[in-house]
């Protein structure tokens, strides 16, 4: 049974890791005006989170300092909504380039506060919002259908490692 979400500074709720996602490079953040580049993002069953510095191995690990998207999280509800409103059935939740998949939790809830997840605490920052590259690594019409749903980025606040607990999205 995979921890529950501890939230410090909101009622409780329960989030469950369906995916997790690391990519070395950049394909869209630093293209605007030019193509995208060519760096995939891999499923893995685990992450090394490292306080004040982001995810190890992924493209904004050591960024800058206080960076608000060390690590992003993605609801698993609002990607399979994505995929049945814009008629996506095969775009894969990696697409969304974003760190962390999870199920059973409101992302904008968490814009503010301090939370914890699998024993390692986190600030939720602000909504991971689209942008207009969405459009071509989801499918047409997904930035304006992602708007105030794009996900959270965060703040690692303590060193960990968050493991997939649920099944692997399709």
């Amino acid at each position: 049974m995979p921890a529950p979400l501890e939230i410090l500074d909101a009622p409780a709720s329960t989030l469950v890791v369906h995916g997790l996602f690391i990519s070395p490079g950049h394909n869209f953040f630093g293209h605007h005006g030019g193509p995208a580049g060519e760096h995939l993002m891999h499923a893995v069953d685990a992450i090394e989170c490292v306080a004040g510095r982001g995810v190890r191995g992924d493209r904004f690990f050591d960024y800058e300092p206080d960076y608000a998207g060390q690590i992003t999280f993605f609801s698993l509800e609002v990607f399979a909504a994505l995929q049945r409103d814009l008629t996506l059935p095969d775009v894969r939740p990696e697409a969304a380039r974003r760190n962390v998949l999870v199920a059973g939790g409101d992302l904008n809830a968490l814009i503010g506060v301090e939370f914890t997840l699998q024993g390692i605490r986190f600030q939720g920052a602000e909504e991971c919002r689209p942008c207009y590259w969405m459009d071509r690594a989801l499918g047409p019409g997904a930035n304006v259908w992602m708007r105030g749903r794009g996900g959270l980025r965060a703040r690692i606040l303590s060193d960990g490692v968050l493991r997939r607990c649920g099944p692997p999205a399709n």
